[in-house]
């Protein structure tokens, strides 16, 4: 069985990571779409497409890199046409993860199964919440995997997020 994933990944955190090991645990085959892959240098979307890759590649072990693509979905700003335009990117999937209640509202109008994730500790997993911290010097780098604060280090992502 295949299955998909959609997130901004603004950063790829350990609640997103959970996830990843949630929806594998449940399907063969996992299709990562890098949503609003489009945006970057934005203060909601900081991080190029390519960066997030990276973020993510670098934070799951061989064995789940070798079940997993990732392809970038940029937005289209039409709500009606959002889910065609992932299925004109992604190859075909039985089971979408996800618990964004618009995007369970536009699978499930198409008959296609969407399955909630559980939320780790969301109180303090937030993308928003981390790029503050990490734009006010704040501790976060217990937040992200290994893989990821490695990128933003190299990236030098308190500089940019502090720009923007």
């Amino acid at each position: 069985m295949n299955g998909l994933l959609i997130g901004r990944f603004q950063p790829f955190h350990l609640g997103h990571l959970a996830a990843v090991k949630f929806a594998l645990d449940n399907v063969d085959h996992l299709s990562i779409g890098i949503g609003s892959s489009n945006k970057f240098n934005e203060k909601r979307n900081p991080f190029t497409a390519d960066e997030r890759k990276e973020m993510i590649l670098s934070s799951l072990d061989a064995a789940d890199k070798g079940r997993i693509q990732i392809y970038y979905v940029p937005d289209v700003n039409d709500h009606s046409r959002w889910t065609f335009h992932v299925d004109s990117i992604i190859p075909t999937y039985d089971i979408v993860f996800s618990n964004d209640e618009f995007t369970q509202e536009l699978y499930a109008k198409r008959g296609i199964k969407v399955v909630p994730v559980p939320l780790k500790q969301r109180e303090i997993l937030s993308g928003t919440d981390i790029r503050e911290k990490i734009a006010a010097g704040q501790k976060w780098d217990d937040l992200v995997p290994d893989g990821t604060k490695r990128v933003l280090l190299k990236i030098n992502a308190p500089q940019r997020l502090k720009n923007l």
